[in-house]
């Protein structure tokens, strides 16, 4: 079966090509990708090439597949896994099956692999994916929701990863402080909106949540989208804070907490001042997520190790969910608890992905979305309407769009699926 795919060649040299998908081993399983949301750590690898910790380095000459926030159809079942898996399955994918590819010998779809990744019309999944449990059966009706349910655990993933010292026993308590105070720095970007949601509904809750940033547009569309009076309905105090504005931030965020530091801290973009923010706002036994991984690898900031000492400030990253946080993630938006479609700014087909990727950060909004066997350039969902004048495409999706509040939606997904020109 031949495949449509971007696939990474070296330092920003991305390329859409036509090739042959060979026949699958009886371990193995084709699939059909539809949708694939675009994450900046492909940018990442997209800058670093064989440099990046999950590339190859020989993807010079075995170029791999980007991608990694992808959902579809299982085509073909080898006969090891027939038992589990069936055709016409839909299915989400868990793509951090190794942390450690260049040392172990595996390694990360949209990173590491020839056959398979988000960016593709097609893919082959390999056999170690499904031995690693990273392949999950999805039963929702949008495609794009279990997309996003990869970097939704991403988010999980940094509640369950702070952690917080007892003393009494030298023992560490795992996850945020049940009705304790946490602020999530850079946090109206399409992660941070994630973060906020997800600490709004899940089940341990903090009783404060304050939201930073320094763009007023992306904190009100934040505002609109996660308002304050949802955030109460379920017991959460939430304040939007425009740190740009403020004299002194630290001492503002401190005021509304009480005049107290903060039990956990998030940043959520890779600047040295705002993780030394997030190092200031902490309290007695606070814990600092550096969620946001840096381009550079000798990325550094301050760190108060008095404050480390002898008031029991920790810290630490998170890289990635595993298979529990994905299924909480396509759980709760099941649910209905979380609504992943507020991450989503941009839609576009698999012919937009090179030009998105490349140039990521300078596209402003949140997530970029890619249906991949379609061809439509990358658009912002606010630009439907005037696109539409001249447009009945856009004109129809915007009218999909505006009964939703103007969030993406399976209405919206199902007309592009249906009408947009095929790749």
């Amino acid at each position: 079966m031949k495949t449509k795919a971007v696939r990474l060649y070296g330092k920003e040299d991305l390329r859409l090509e036509e090739f042959e998908l060979p026949e699958i081993k009886e371990d193995e399983i084709l699939a059909k990708v539809v949708s694939d949301s675009i994450c900046m750590s492909t940018f990442k690898a997209a800058e670093q090439g064989a440099d990046h910790k999950r590339v190859p380095n020989d993807v010079a000459n075995n170029p791999v597949i980007v991608g990694h926030e992808f959902c579809g159809d299982i085509i073909k079942v080898g006969a090891k896994w027939q038992g589990k898996f069936k055709e016409g399955m839909k299915f989400g994918i868990q793509p951090a099956i190794d942390y450690k590819p260049k040392l172990n010998g595996l390694g990360a779809p949209g990173y590491s692999y020839n056959y398979i990744g988000g960016d593709a019309t097609y893919i082959i999944i390999p056999n170690e994916v499904m031995e690693k449990d990273c392949l999950i059966p999805y039963e929702g009706d949008a495609y794009f929701k279990a997309s996003l349910a990869e970097p939704m655990s991403c988010i999980i993933a940094g509640y369950h990863e702070n952690y917080h010292s007892d003393y009494e026993n030298h023992s560490h308590k795992m996850g945020i402080v049940e009705g304790g105070s946490v602020a999530i720095l850079a946090g109206v970007g399409p992660m941070g909106l994630g973060c906020v949601d997800y600490g709004i509904h899940c089940d341990r809750k903090p009783s404060i949540m304050v939201v930073t940033d320094i763009d007023q547009a992306r904190l009100d569309r934040a505002a609109s989208l996660l308002t304050v009076e949802e955030a109460a309905k379920n017991g959460v105090k939430l304040y939007y804070v425009n740190t740009s504005k403020l004299e002194d931030p630290v001492a503002y965020m401190k005021e509304l907490n009480g005049g107290k530091g903060f039990d956990d801290v998030f940043v959520y973009a890779p600047v040295a001042p705002l993780v030394e923010q997030g190092d200031a706002l902490l309290g007695h036994g606070g814990c600092l997520n550096f969620f946001a991984g840096p381009l550079k690898s000798d990325f550094s900031a301050k760190f108060n190790f008095y404050d480390v000492h002898y008031a029991f400030h920790r810290i630490t990253g998170t890289s990635g969910g595993n298979r529990q946080d994905l299924i909480e993630a396509l759980k709760l938006a099941g649910e209905g608890r979380i609504n992943p479609s507020i991450m989503i700014s941009h839609v576009g087909g698999l012919d937009s992905v090179i030009d998105t990727t490349l140039n990521l950060p300078n596209i402003k909004g949140a997530k970029k979305l890619v249906y991949t066997q379609i061809s439509m350039p990358m658009t912002a969902i606010a630009d439907f309407e005037e696109l539409g004048k001249t447009d009945k495409f856009f004109y129809d999706l915007d009218v999909i769009c505006k009964k939703h509040n103007g969030i993406w939606n399976e209405e919206a997904e199902k007309y592009v699926l249906e009408n947009a020109k095929k790749i």
